[in-house]
C-alpha cells in the first residue's frame, strides 16, 4: 500500500492556550517518503477561546488546509474522534491531543513500521525506549499499568502502554469499527476492536512524554479510570466471561479440596 496521506485528528476541549502551539509543531513537521498531511481538528464545544483562535489560525495559515469543526454541545474526547475519523481521508491516521504532551514530531517514528509494510496499528509507548518523559504522578502511572495489564489479559496482546493518545492506524481500519465510546473510553474500546480484527498487525514505538499537571489543564480523572476499566471488560466480554468461569471453577477446587480434607482429617 502506497501512504500518499497522513490524516491528524485533534479533538480540542478548552485548549485556546495551546492550540496554536500543537498546530505550529504539526505545520513545521516533514513526514517521510513525501507524505502530506490533513489536518482536522474538532473542537467539542469549548467553553473558553479555543475557537476563535482555532478560526484566526486557520485565516492565517491557508496553505495548511486546516479543516475545523465544532460540536455545539459537549460529548467528550471520543466523540471528538469520531467526527474527526469519519472526516479523514488520508491513507493513514493519526490522534494528536490538543496540548503539549506529545511531540508531533515523532509521527515519522509512528509511520515507518507503516510505510516499511510491517504494521497496520502503531501504538506510541510512554514506558518504553529512551526518550524524555516528564515525572509526574505515581498512582496515575500504576493505574496505567494497571489497565494495560487487564486490557493485554483479554486482547492477548503484549502492549506497554495501551491508554497512550499516539496511536496511528490504516485509515480504512479504524473508520471500519463501530466506535462507540463518548469520553476516554475510547483507548480501551479501540483496543479491542482493532485486536480482534483478524490478521491485524499491531506495532509498539518509543515516545517522548511531556505530561500536564492539572493545574496545567490535564482532564482526565480517577473516574475516568473506573470507566475504563468497564469499557475493558464491556468490549472483551467474551474473554471476560471465560476469566471468570475459570476463577470460579478454580475456586471450586480450591474449596472442594480444603472440604475434602477437613473431611477426611475429621474420619
Amino acid at each position: 500500500m502506497s501512504i500518499k496521506k497522513l490524516s491528524i485528528v485533534i479533538p480540542a476541549y478548552n485548549e485556546a492556550k495551546t492550540i496554536h502551539h500543537i498546530l505550529n509543531k504539526v505545520a513545521a513537521v516533514q513526514l517521510i517518503a513525501g507524505i502530506q498531511k490533513e489536518v482536522i481538528v474538532v473542537n467539542d464545544c469549548s467553553t473558553d477561546d479555543t475557537a476563535v483562535v482555532l478560526s484566526d489560525y486557520s485565516a492565517a495559515h491557508p496553505d495548511m488546509g486546516l479543516q475545523l469543526f465544532h460540536h455545539e454541545v459537549n460529548k467528550g474526547k471520543g466523540a471528538a474522534l469520531h467526527t474527526g475519523i469519519k472526516k479523514a481521508t488520508g491513507d493513514v491516521l493519526v490522534i494528536q491531543d490538543a496540548d503539549l504532551e506529545y511531540d508531533p514530531n515523532e509521527f515519522n517514528v509512528l509511520l515507518k513500521p507503516i510505510t516499511d509494510g510491517f504494521a497496520d496499528v502503531v501504538f506510541g509507548s510512554r514506558f518504553m525506549g529512551g526518550k524524555p518523559h516528564r515525572i509526574l504522578f505515581f498512582w496515575h502511572s500504576i493505574g496505567n499499568k494497571f489497565l494495560t495489564f487487564l486490557s493485554n489479559m483479554l486482547t492477548n496482546l503484549n502492549l506497554t502502554d495501551m491508554e497512550t493518545c499516539y496511536k496511528m492506524f490504516r485509515t480504512e481500519m479504524i473508520q471500519a469499527l463501530d466506535l462507540q465510546e463518548k469520553r476516554f473510553g475510547f483507548e480501551p474500546e479501540v483496543t479491542a476492536k482493532i485486536a480482534r480484527i483478524p490478521g491485524v498487525r499491531i506495532y509498539e514505538v518509543g515516545i517522548s512524554y511531556y505530561g500536564r499537571t492539572f493545574e496545567e489543564g490535564k482532564k482526565i480523572g480517577w473516574k475516568d479510570g473506573f470507566r475504563a476499566i468497564y469499557c475493558i471488560l464491556k468490549y472483551n466480554v467474551k474473554k471476560a466471561l471465560k476469566y471468570l468461569l475459570l476463577l470460579v471453577i478454580a475456586a471450586a477446587i480450591v474449596v472442594g479440596g480444603y472440604v475434602g480434607i477437613m473431611a477426611w482429617a475429621i474420619l
